[in-house]
């Protein structure tokens, strides 16, 4: 009889990691995360452990690491500390397939909106003074935009420690870069539809115009900021509510239909739904930060030295628009009164936060 070909037995260890005990391991839905409400939704299916971490499941540790042996995604990243990273959700729920469902229906109402203001030719009803401020400031204002989608958002996300938090900072940026090019596509057909309309002039009034020395110095501030969550807390607390929606709720969006522009609102109203959902996963990051047992008080602490850092830049930022308000021809809101509104708005959100201002700083 011919001697048995078998292989040797297959001897199971305890080094892989399959061997660790997990919230869920013991469960027939095989869930392998405590789900927010009482199902996993289906953000929560493709969302929560994607990213392995050496503290949930990766047993062998970071499968690679940069030249300076920082190893994985390092919770030193970020002065802010936390008992366990993976608590967060995202309150707005964005995965891949729902990004691209919201980018292409935004898309699609603007170019709808585009196609019937062409056809129609509305931009000759415009007023001459409103159609110099869209060929220079709000035009400009994609440059902003840009600055934190490219350079303050995108490197928050890779440097955000559980594909939760990344995800959302990472919408955050697309939405950012989205709306730089809906202002830089709308400048071409603006120039394209619009006799004597300088598509370049906003260049010149990004870098040379003093009215935007402020939110210039601002914004490059943040892009050179280190720490992914001070840059996140510093633009969408502080920068967003005193510098951004001052902008484009209170300068664009007041002085547009006044001036015969009904197109020109759809592309910022957009932006600032943009905003509203990127401050609801900002309020509940730093609230989790917050209300953390163990590091709460010490990050609450630190939260109050960014806004010491921080306001005064936005608040400076914010003043040195000041001119803007006065260009159109027709007054609608004065400024004073467009930034008391912003104020306001700024308070509510520290507010929301339980985050006070310190007294130091002055709005």
């Amino acid at each position: 009889m011919a001697e048995s070909t078998t292989g040797p037995a297959i001897n199971i260890t305890d080094a892989g990691a399959g061997a660790a005990t997990f919230s869920g391991s013991e469960s027939r839905s095989y869930n392998y995360f405590t789900p927010k409400g009482r199902h996993a939704s289906v953000y929560e299916d493709v969302t929560v452990d994607v990213q392995p971490d050496p503290k949930r499941y990766l047993l062998q540790g970071w499968l690679y690491a940069f030249a300076d042996g920082t190893a994985g995604y390092d919770e030193s990243w970020t002065k802010m500390k936390s008992s366990d990273w993976h608590i967060f959700r995202d309150p707005n729920e964005q995965w891949h397939r729902t990004i691209y469902v919201r980018q292409a229906n935004t898309e699609r109402q603007i170019q709808q909106a585009l196609a019937i203001a062409n056809s129609q030719n509305v931009y000759e009803t415009w007023d001459t003074s409103w159609v110099k401020c869209v060929e220079t400031h709000v035009s400009a204002w994609m440059h902003p935009e840009y600055g934190l989608g490219m350079q303050v958002f995108t490197p928050a996300q890779r440097d955000a420690p559980t594909n939760m938090i990344n995800n959302a900072i990472c919408v955050n940026a697309m939405d950012k870069l989205r709306f730089a090019q809906d202002l830089a596509l709308y400048n071409l057909n603006l120039s394209e539809h619009i006799p004597n309309f300088n598509g370049s002039e906003h260049k010149q009034v990004w870098l040379h115009d003093p009215v935007w020395f402020g939110v210039r110095e601002n914004v490059e501030r943040l892009a050179a900021t280190p720490d992914w969550a001070e840059a996140t807390f510093a633009t969408n607390v502080i920068f967003e509510p005193l510098c951004g929606e001052l902008f484009r709720s209170q300068f664009v969006m007041q002085f547009a239909a006044p001036h015969g522009d009904f197109v020109t609102p759809t592309l910022f109203g957009i932006a600032e739904y943009d905003y509203e959902h990127n401050l609801a996963y900002t309020k509940d990051l730093f609230e989790m930060l917050i209300d953390d047992d163990e590091f709460g008080a010490e990050n609450k602490r630190i939260m109050g030295e960014w806004l010491t850092h921080w306001v005064p830049y936005s608040v400076a930022a914010a003043r040195q628009l000041q001119p803007v308000w006065s260009q159109p021809k027709q007054k609608i809101l004065r400024f004073e009164d467009a930034y008391e509104r912003a104020k306001q708005r700024f308070e509510s959100i520290l507010q929301k936060l339980g985050l006070e201002l310190p007294k130091e700083v002055e709005l």
